[in-house]
């Protein structure tokens, strides 16, 4: 279990390492221009994995797949370190994506194979505390290398890590394998990895590539309804398909599904955002702003270890109510910290004034959040596992964390676009025919508010540029918790069966710790 936590303690932090990290690496690779392809590459090969990762393991175990994974993920860690010009490192990003989309479903399903239905949810909730560890300490851990050391050791520490997670694996994993004819749906992986390549592509570049009302958009839109269309009929004659029809019909997987979706796009908004408003706005520097993170992760640790731990005594309703609550909590709090022009100028006296001005609110904030959202994952995840075959718990547990990773990519894009919509008329309401309009194009996208306060003809605009900025923020932390809002009904109709003992679980645990074949 310590090898699955450390595995997937580094494919998480590499998710999210190279937003710290990424203009410097750019630079000193000269491929500025693909840019958004250093985390874009690493995304859709992850996401594309997931769910054939987590067929493959019912099928042939969860041991070669993990330790697949691992190799290719310690392998593409090496090469993005050794990268001597952005092409090359985007194809290695592409490799950890494909080993990160392996260990990260194998991980989670290893769980049921070690531990009975009522210690899943401890299990998973420690699982689920990685994850926001994980997930939290990336940019963190990259701001602190790449000034200690440089950015390639950003992904040498994968090394060690890799190495850990093999030593502590690679002898005892106990995990069930089919003894039946193997039957792998080629068909069906092929047309689903098209399928989740075009909308994941229509998601990470809809509204900057192109505009979401345009042809491309149109295009992509029919043919992933055509895709869809295939996918279907071929996962109906297939013998053993990625994603089973009849997964349709279990409510505990789909009604996780639709948590997880909108858990995605809740959780990766208010991670990118607020390190945003802490950097962009606050003043702090991407090191700093790690350290405040800080806060979140630690929310998230405690009710993610918490919730596993108690949920067999309070059931899975609880917690999946709470959790939507608390995040709103949190979120509205985060809101309401309304800058004005006045307090932009006041920084020219005084640089740390917004810091000290919102920091206890912006601590308090984030924190109530990472409750919010630790309350719920491992939840989640032990309810779909309680409810699964054995023999299918590697595609159920899959094919929640595939619309998990799909959520959070759709969160970066909705979150986007409420601050895109939003900053247009803060603007102009503050500065009417004076902006020129590529301030208002780049602002939500790339480094806009930098951009526009490094031009000498802007900066008399300075304190109504960072005010609508930082506004625009607040206003997406308090639409994001209406969205997160609407998970309360999700979880007042949730229904999972209580964990129960599976009697031949517990015969073949007791014959491996007493040493018998």
């Amino acid at each position: 279990m310590i090898g699955l936590c450390v595995a997937m303690l580094g494919a998480c932090f590499d998710g999210t390492i190279v937003g710290t990290i990424g203009t410097k690496l750019a630079e000193d690779l000269g491929g500025l221009s693909l840019y958004a392809w250093m985390t874009t590459a690493y995304l859709l090969c992850e996401t594309i994995m997931i769910p054939i990762a987590g067929k493959l393991s019912d099928i042939y175990g969860r041991k070669p797949l993990f330790l697949i994974g691992l190799g290719l993920f310690a392998v593409g860690s090496v090469c993005a370190g050794l990268s001597t010009n952005m092409e090359m490192f985007i194809v290695c990003r592409a490799l950890q994506g494909i080993g990160g989309g392996i260990l990260i479903p194998v991980a989670t399903a290893a769980v049921a194979d070690l531990y009975s239905p009522r210690e899943r949810a401890r299990m998973q909730g420690i699982l689920g505390a990685i994850f926001g560890v994980g997930s939290g300490i990336g940019p963190l851990i990259g701001g602190y290398i790449e000034g200690a050391l440089s950015w390639h050791w950003c992904f040498y520490i994968n090394i060690p890590l890799a190495l850990i997670a093999l030593i502590l694996t690679i002898k005892k994993f106990p995990t069930p394998v089919s003894d039946g004819e193997k039957h792998i749906d080629v068909k069906g992986i092929a047309f689903l990895s098209l399928l989740l390549l075009d909308v994941l592509l229509l998601i990470e570049f809809g509204g900057k590539e192109f505009e979401w009302v345009s042809i491309e958009t149109t295009a992509m839109v029919v043919i992933a309804i055509v895709l869809v269309v295939i996918f279907v009929k071929i996962e109906h004659k297939a013998i053993d398909p990625i994603l089973a029809p009849h997964l349709i019909h279990n409510k505990t997987v789909i009604m996780a599904a639709i948590f997880m979706a909108i858990f995605g796009i809740g959780m990766i908004g208010a991670m990118m955002f607020t390190n945003m408003l802490a950097v962009g706005v606050f003043g702090l520097t991407t090191l700093q702003a790690g350290i405040w993170s800080l806060a979140m992760v630690a929310g998230m640790m405690i009710t993610s270890i918490s919730s596993g731990a108690l949920v067999e005594k309070t059931g899975f309703k609880v917690w999946l109510i709470a959790g939507p609550i608390l995040c709103f909590a949190g979120l509205f709090y985060l809101s309401g910290m309304t800058v004005t022009p006045g307090m932009v100028t006041q920084m020219a006296i005084d640089p740390d004034y917004l810091q000290d001005t919102f920091m206890m609110r912006y601590l308090s904030g984030t924190f109530v959040l990472g409750l919010g959202l630790g309350c719920m994952m491992s939840v989640v995840m032990s309810a779909v596992q309680n409810s699964s075959k054995p023999s299918e718990m590697g595609m159920t547990t899959s094919s929640v964390n595939l619309i998990r990773s799909i959520g959070t990519t759709m969160g970066t894009a909705i979150f986007t676009m409420i601050i895109n919509g939003r900053i247009t008329g803060e603007l102009q309401s503050f500065v009417p025919d004076q902006l020129p309009q590529w301030v208002f194009d780049s602002i939500p996208h790339d480094t806009g508010v930098i951009g526009a306060l490094a031009d000498p003809s802007m900066i008399i605009y300075a304190p109504q540029i960072m005010t609508a900025f930082s506004n625009s923020v607040d206003f997406s932390f308090l639409a994001g918790g209406c969205i997160i809002l609407i998970l309360v009904i999700v979880g007042i109709f949730f229904k999972a069966q209580k964990p129960e003992e599976d009697p031949e679980f517990e015969a073949v645990k007791h014959k491996i710790e007493s040493g018998e074949d």
